[in-house]
C-alpha cells in the first residue's frame, strides 16, 4: 500500500503538467505564453505585499524579543490552562492568525524546549496545521482582488481558527502522552 501512494504521487506532478499542455493543444491555446502572463501577474502581486510581509515580520520579532509574547502567553494561558491548553501554545495561536513563518519561529522554540513527542509539541504540530493566518490572508486576498465589503469572512477565519484551536487540544488529549 505505502509504494503504490509513493509512486502515485511520483505521478501525479508530471501527469498534470501533461494534461494541461494536451488541453492548450486540443484548444490551440499557448500555454507557455499564458504561464509567463500567470508569473508576472505572481511577480506583480508578490512584489505589492512585500511591504506588509516585512511589517508582519518586523513586528512579531519586536514583540518576541521584548517578552511581549511570553507575558500575554502567560497571562492568557491561566485562564486557557483549565480547559487543556498550555500557556506556551498561546502565543503561536495569536501569532499564526498574522504570520505563518514567525509562529514557526515559536513552534521551533517549544520543541526545543518541551520536544517534539512531548503533548505540548503535538498539540503545537496540529494547531499548525489545523489554522490559518486569517489576516494576512484577508489583507492578501483582499487587497489584490480590490475587494472592500469583506461580510463575514473575519468572523468565519476565526471560528475555523477556534475549532482548529479545540480540535488540537482535544486530538492531543486523547493521543498524546501526558507532560
Amino acid at each position: 500500500m505505502g509504494n503504490a501512494l509513493a509512486n502515485l504521487s511520483n505521478i501525479i506532478i508530471p501527469a498534470l503538467i501533461f494534461y494541461v499542455v494536451g488541453y492548450g493543444m486540443i484548444h490551440h491555446t499557448n500555454v507557455y505564453e499564458d504561464f509567463i502572463k500567470g508569473a508576472k501577474d505572481g511577480f506583480h502581486t508578490v512584489i505589492d505585499i512585500m511591504p506588509t510581509l516585512i511589517g508582519l515580520m518586523m513586528a512579531v520579532g519586536i514583540l518576541r524579543s521584548s517578552g511581549f509574547l511570553e507575558f500575554l502567553g502567560s497571562l492568557i494561558g491561566t485562564l486557557t490552562e483549565s480547559l487543556g491548553l498550555p500557556a506556551p501554545v498561546v502565543p503561536v495561536i495569536i501569532v499564526k492568525l498574522f504570520s505563518s513563518s514567525a509562529a514557526t519561529g515559536l513552534v521551533l522554540d517549544i520543541f526545543k524546549n518541551y520536544g517534539t513527542d512531548s503533548r505540548i509539541g503535538m498539540m503545537t504540530s496540529i494547531l499548525m496545521s489545523c489554522t490559518e493566518t486569517c489576516f494576512y490572508t484577508m489583507s492578501v486576498y483582499y487587497m489584490t482582488a480590490k475587494v472592500t465589503k469583506t461580510r463575514y469572512t473575519l468572523a468565519g477565519a476565526l471560528l475555523a481558527t477556534a475549532a482548529g484551536v479545540a480540535a488540537s487540544v482535544l486530538l492531543t488529549g486523547l493521543f498524546a502522552p501526558a507532560g
